[in-house]
């Protein structure tokens, strides 16, 4: 029987079967681990389920001398340095695949909330400012047949694809357009594209100037694929109309970062895949991957 650390509380009923083969400790604090509690942690454990918000890098393998395998509760693994742990023989798996639907609505609402302007409406009609019916006040834009720019056309990049046909709306992507045309083209851009070295602030002040004064961006894919300093100024500059995001750098945002102050600017934190059916999936795949390589297997779903 192996020893398993789990970084937060996950739903779904999967974690049982992973109790019902290994010893698993799971972290009840109301925060995350930090780095010397995971380095606790994880002296003597066999195995990991991790979040995307724990960094598992070599200080912290050095610390885990038993550590065979590691599963991250995401899509992608970003958070982990997959160097250092193929050169130690630690496996390491992904959820891929069961959160591609429930991110994909969420970046859709997004835009449509920003477009609409609706945290503003409902914030006023809780706050009594909504008097009366009023002509000129909370005008939005129209989605309907608006071209949007997805960056990042993978799973969830077609997902919302399929769904900005339902608006008429006409889609470009990078893998068909370069970036540069579609942020001059596109009233809305959403991106979708892993955190690489070459995405990393993929979105500064130059892509922000490209894009229209009418345009919304939305970000459901990694905080710091955008400049997040470079949108502050953005928005507060009027270069583009308005942002919405799910991610943020860091994760969450300090009480006094600029970021939460900018005008025209919605902020989710991080729910992408926060729906039932999509969390306890994640749980699954975790749960298998932990499994297999525990047990000498390839994980059924490696990163890569």
């Amino acid at each position: 029987m192996a020893r398993v650390f789990v970084s937060r509380a996950v739903s779904g009923a999967a974690l049982d079967q992973l109790r019902g083969a290994h010893d698993v400790i799971v972290w009840e604090g109301a925060a995350p681990p930090g780095p010397a509690d995971l380095r606790a942690a994880l002296a003597e454990a066999d195995g990991l389920l991790c979040m995307l918000s724990d960094r598992i890098d070599s200080d912290l393998l050095d610390a885990a001398p038993k550590l065979r395998a590691v599963a991250n509760y995401a899509v992608g693994s970003d958070n982990i340095d997959l160097k250092a742990t193929r050169a130690r023989g630690i496996a390491v798996g992904t959820t891929p695949g069961v959160l591609t639907e429930a991110t994909a609505d969420l970046a859709f609402s997004l835009l449509l909330a920003a477009a609409r302007r609706i945290p503003e409406a409902a914030a006023a009609v809780r706050a009594g400012a909504w008097r009366v019916y009023e002509p000129a006040r909370w005008l939005g834009v129209e989605c309907a047949g608006a071209t949007l720019g997805i960056v990042g056309f993978g799973r969830i990049g077609q997902a919302v694809a399929r769904r900005a046909e339902g608006f008429s709306m006409k889609v470009l992507a990078t893998r068909q357009t370069p970036l540069e045309e579609l942020l001059e083209r596109s009233d809305f851009v959403s991106l979708h594209c892993p955190l690489t070295p070459e995405t990393h602030h993929l979105i500064d002040a130059a892509a922000l100037a490209r894009m229209q004064p009418t345009a919304i961006l939305i970000n459901t894919a990694r905080g710091a694929v955008v400049d997040q300093p470079a949108l502050i100024a953005a928005l507060h500059a009027g270069t583009i109309a308005g942002a919405a995001l799910d991610v943020t750098d860091p994760e969450p945002p300090a009480s006094d970062d600029p970021l939460l102050s900018a005008p025209n600017l919605l902020i989710a934190p991080h729910i992408g895949s926060a729906t039932r059916t999509t969390r306890a999936r994640m749980t699954e795949l975790a749960v298998a991957n932990l499994l297999a390589a525990l047990d000498g297997q390839p994980m059924p779903h490696p990163a890569t």
